[in-house]
């Protein structure tokens, strides 16, 4: 399963680069403006460090708008994707901009029906975003799994990006279920290298070391 963060913060992004276990980066219109950044600015900076996957999003709600500003988009790097909103404006950007060669993601994904929608007008990624559906009542992973079970039934192409992660067990959950990715906040990706009996057996080895005669 790939790694990527889900952020606009260029020094997350290096730091992650630098434990070698990042995939790509995923942003948002809410990434962005906490930066207090220009969108351009904030982008290029993300693709000068980022060889993988970088899903940049559209903000226009009609497919002509989303085509169009995809189509500008792309010239900033070979590894953009687009990330397109799951409405029916969307899925019709969608399956222009995969007729066009231009890579997509999917995003607000909270049904199977949608995701359904999404692979068959070639989407590279589906974006279900389980937090969210997990704090009004909903089981996130459940869709995961299921869209997985469609996404194999059919033989697409599209890939899961388990999104709006809110947890490690998120994470382990999406990897035992064979997502493709999971995009999560710079924390959670900290959280997964730790455990408090790696650190009580880390102390005492060090700790047993030293008597150790030198």
């Amino acid at each position: 399963m790939k790694f990527f963060l889900d952020t606009a913060r260029v020094e997350e992004i290096k730091e992650a680069l630098e434990w070698g276990i990042l995939d790509g980066v995923t942003t948002n219109p809410t990434h962005i403006a906490a930066t207090g950044k220009k969108f351009r600015e904030v982008a290029e900076e993300i693709l000068a460090l980022v060889d993988g996957p970088v899903s940049l999003e559209v903000v226009s709600t009609n497919w002509k708008g989303m085509v169009e500003e995809a189509k500008d988009l792309v010239k900033m790097g070979e590894n953009v994707v687009i990330k397109i909103p799951l409405i029916r404006e969307g899925v019709r950007a969608v399956k222009e901009l995969t007729e066009l060669g231009i890579k997509t993601n999917a995003t607000l994904n909270f049904s199977l029906s949608q995701a359904l929608m999404a692979a068959k007008a070639g989407a590279t990624y589906v974006s279900p975003f389980v937090g969210r559906l997990d704090a009004v009542g909903e089981d996130g992973m459940g869709l995961v799994e299921k869209i997985k079970l469609m996404l194999d039934n059919y033989g697409f192409q599209t890939q899961i990006i388990v999104s709006a992660v809110r947890h490690p067990m998120h994470v382990v959950e999406a990897a035992l279920i064979g997502a493709h990715v999971s995009t999560m906040r710079f924390d959670i990706m900290k959280q997964l290298f730790e455990h408090p009996l790696t650190d009580i057996g880390l102390k005492m080895f060090l700790s047993d070391w030293e008597k150790v005669p030198k």
